[in-house]
C-alpha cells in the first residue's frame, strides 16, 4: 500500500520535465521559419532604434524586482491567514508568525547587502 502512495509522485516527476520538453520540440519542428531583415531587427515601440540596442542593465535592478516580487507574494499568502486569524488554532498562528520572522529577517539581509539602495 505504501508504494502505490508514491507511484503518483514518481509520475510526475517524470512527466513535469517531459512535458514541457515535448511541447518545445514540437514547436521547433512546426513554427514557421521565414526568417528576414526586418523580423530579426530590434523593436523598439516603432521607433527605429540608433546604435546598438542591446544595452546591458545593472543587476540591481533585477534583485530589487525580485525582492519586491517576494514581499508582493507574501500578501498572497498572509491575507487568507489574516481573514481567518480568530478562527485559526494556536499552531496556525505560530506558523504565520514563523514566516513573517523569515521574510522579516530576508528584508533586513537584503538591507544590510544594500539590494534598497537605489543610486
Amino acid at each position: 500500500m505504501q508504494s502505490e502512495e508514491w507511484i503518483f509522485i514518481g509520475i510526475f516527476l517524470i512527466l513535469a520535465p517531459l512535458l514541457p520538453a515535448v511541447a518545445l520540440v514540437i514547436s521547433k519542428f512546426i513554427a514557421p521559419k521565414k526568417p528576414n531583415k526586418i523580423k530579426q531587427d530590434t523593436y523598439e515601440c516603432g521607433i527605429e532604434t540608433v546604435g546598438n540596442s542591446w544595452v546591458q542593465f545593472k543587476v540591481q535592478y533585477y534583485i530589487f524586482a525580485l525582492v519586491f516580487l517576494v514581499f508582493d507574494v507574501e500578501l498572497v499568502f498572509l491575507y487568507p491567514w489574516a481573514v481567518a486569524f480568530d478562527l485559526l488554532p494556536l499552531y496556525a498562528v505560530l506558523e504565520g508568525v514563523l514566516f513573517i520572522i523569515i521574510l522579516v529577517a530576508g528584508l533586513i539581509y537584503a538591507w544590510r547587502k544594500g539590494v534598497l539602495e537605489w543610486a
